[in-house]
């Protein structure tokens, strides 16, 4: 039992959010049933009422308000919910709100940041890891940017394999055949991971948990990465030799000028015949069109796409009584071999648990003058 006494009070609510990020980071997700409790039992302690911060929360879907709703009330946070994403057209519905908070496909431009700059937001609260998608030295010295740096690594690296099997044993297919009653075996060979070589690009959190599952499946593990770790169970390489080497590739490296289209027209030709495919980083981390080539020249064994590079206004959306007008995805999703999912790797209960909570407590730390230590600056996005 940890007794808190009054004067602890402010130290308790600068330690909750490390708290909350180390708690993620050891994927213990235990605590996140009783993360409303203690955020009661804080303000139970505070004698002055904190100030009621206004939030405009945009790209809403159903799923977000289970735990943003309640956690944001405990907090005592004015949170409206627009449907809408967050874009030039829509940047007005922030007037009079003190943040906004936007996620992975919504974007904010310099001229954006200027306008909320103007309007008084004085925060982006960022539902997502990754900042790609706002111009964040545009934000310097006007706007405070804050992000949710990891929630559950295991979520993300979990459903890229399950692609990969999926591609691979073609279950999704037996599946349909089965509901017919269609028995037949014909077109659903797969291969053997065991004693395969896999290729991971980006040893960050994410990209340590896949690592640990294609140990698991006795793969040799090759890696990449600008900072490697030595500790991790695998064999750092170039990236020459990672695209050369390996039967298998996942890609969980941030989208940077550096990593824009690391898949390409030159590293797909030095790809091995029927090497796999797994992206579930970010979209423009492939060259499409280059993508598009290989699979004609039949250089892929399976492709699976969780992200896609101009995914912007159709995932997350229903646009199944629509012609698609992205010729690119339409033509991908002619490809027998090519598994295509809607940017939804993080999505497990755990995750969007623990992006609620970081995400409110990035929000009370910065209407309450607390440490920031989940801010983005322009250094970081340049690394």
């Amino acid at each position: 039992m940890i007794y808190y006494s009054m004067m602890s009070v402010p130290v308790c609510r600068v330690g909750i959010l490390m708290f909350l990020y180390n708690r993620i980071r050891m994927n213990d997700f235990a605590f996140l049933d009783h993360t409303m409790m203690y955020i009661r039992f804080l303000r139970s302690l505070w004698k002055k009422e904190a100030i009621c911060m206004k939030i405009a929360f945009f790209s809403t879907k159903p799923y977000d308000k289970i735990w943003f709703e309640p956690m944001g009330k405990e907090y005592g946070f004015d949170i409206h919910f627009y449907e809408v994403p967050f874009q030039e057209e829509t940047v007005s519905l922030a007037r009079g709100y003190d943040a906004v908070c936007i996620f992975v496909n919504d974007y904010v431009n310099a001229q954006m940041i200027q306008q909320l700059y103007e309007m008084k937001v004085k925060g982006i609260l960022l539902r997502s890891a990754g900042f790609n998608h706002v111009d964040v030295k545009a934000a310097e010295d006007k706007i405070v940017i804050l992000r949710v740096p990891s929630y559950s690594p295991e979520a993300v690296a979990e459903f890229a394999m399950g692609m990969i099997l999926t591609v691979n044993r073609y279950t999704h297919k037996a599946y349909n055949r089965t509901r017919d009653f269609n028995m037949s075996l014909n077109g659903l060979m797969g291969v053997d991971l065991y004693q395969k070589t896999a290729g991971i690009v980006g040893t960050g959190k994410i990209g340590q948990a896949m690592i640990r599952i294609c140990n698991g499946f006795g793969m040799r593990v090759l890696a990449y990465d600008l900072y490697p770790n030595t500790k991790l169970d695998a064999e750092y390489v170039s990236l020459d030799e990672l695209m050369s080497s390996s039967d298998l590739i996942s890609l969980h490296c941030p989208l940077t000028s550096e990593t824009k289209h690391v898949i390409n027209k030159k590293t797909i030709d030095s790809m091995k015949k029927g090497v796999y495919l797994v992206n579930t980083s970010r979209g423009a981390l492939i060259d499409t069109d280059a993508l598009i080539d290989g699979l004609v020249a039949g250089k892929f064994g399976g492709v699976g796409l969780d992200v896609y590079e101009e995914e912007e206004g159709i995932f997350y959306e229903d646009k199944s009584g629509e012609i698609m007008r992205d010729e690119n995805l339409a033509r991908l999703m002619t490809f027998p071999n090519v598994l295509i999912t809607s940017h939804m790797g993080f999505f497990t209960k755990e995750a969007m648990q623990a992006i609620a909570a970081v995400t409110l407590e990035n929000a009370y730390a910065l209407e309450n003058g607390l440490p920031l230590v989940n801010r983005v600056g322009a250094e970081a996005a340049m690394g």
